[in-house]
């Protein structure tokens, strides 16, 4: 039996109507397929359709045009609900900004996504966080608040963060953007290193060549158009 692949995109577009009643297209045809433990890199400028085909991806909104599979399912007879459902128990998202709560601990940070889990998520979350930070490092810093951290240490407990629930998919939003280069070569490496361990796919999203290179696949998002 041939496994689906985890996402499909077909001839996917996106558009918006502007106030004077004309529309711009955002994303034009985007075919693209990726199956689980892939790495996929997508390199593009500021304004050529990154952000909104990062949330397409992480079913944070829809395609005007085309069609999009999620693990087999069109993603247009999603209710918003199951969409919501999938999004926090299947898809994990890493951004440039690392977006930690500032009050909580790393261990928190890490456990927050659980407390909209199964009971058994909740009941357990403290323990699989403290988990997945040893596995990235940062066991040593998990009563430290964000900004007692470096830069990269609070990327570290962010792609924590984003593993804790055991995803089906990384999107990683420009995950170095922020750090130096060496910093964030580290961080790419455990992104890297975490995502095939989980058999995860992750899917890059950078203007950087070099981040993008890391990948098993690599492509360019220019005017809309992925290539």
């Amino acid at each position: 039996m041939v496994t689906p692949p985890l996402l499909h995109l077909e001839a996917v577009a996106r558009a918006v109507r502007l106030p004077d009643g004309q529309t711009l297209e955002i994303l034009r045809g985007i075919d693209l397929t990726v199956y689980e433990g892939a790495h996929v890199g997508i390199v593009g400028r500021s304004g050529t359709g990154k952000s909104t085909l990062l949330n397409i991806l992480g079913l944070l909104d829809r395609p005007t045009a085309g069609h999009m599979l999620w693990d087999g399912a069109p993603t247009d007879r999603m209710s918003s609900r199951t969409a919501s459902t999938t999004r926090g128990a299947q898809i994990g998202f890493v951004f440039q900004q690392f977006n930690l709560l500032p009050g909580r601990t790393a261990l928190e940070n890490v456990a927050h996504p659980l407390l909209y889990g199964t009971a058994t998520d909740v009941r357990t979350r403290k323990k699989r966080a403290r988990e997945v930070l040893e596995q990235l490092g940062l066991g040593h810093r998990a009563d430290h608040v964000p900004n007692r951290l470096s830069g990269g240490e609070q990327q570290r407990v962010a792609i924590a963060r984003a593993l804790v629930r055991r995803p089906r998919l990384l999107l990683a939003d420009e995950p170095t953007g922020a750090l130096d280069v060496d910093t964030g070569r580290l961080v790419m490496d455990l992104l890297t290193e975490a995502a095939h361990a989980s058999t995860a796919a992750l899917i890059t999203i950078t203007h950087d060549p070099a981040i993008a290179a890391r990948a098993d696949r690599r492509f360019t998002l220019e005017g809309g158009v992925l290539t």
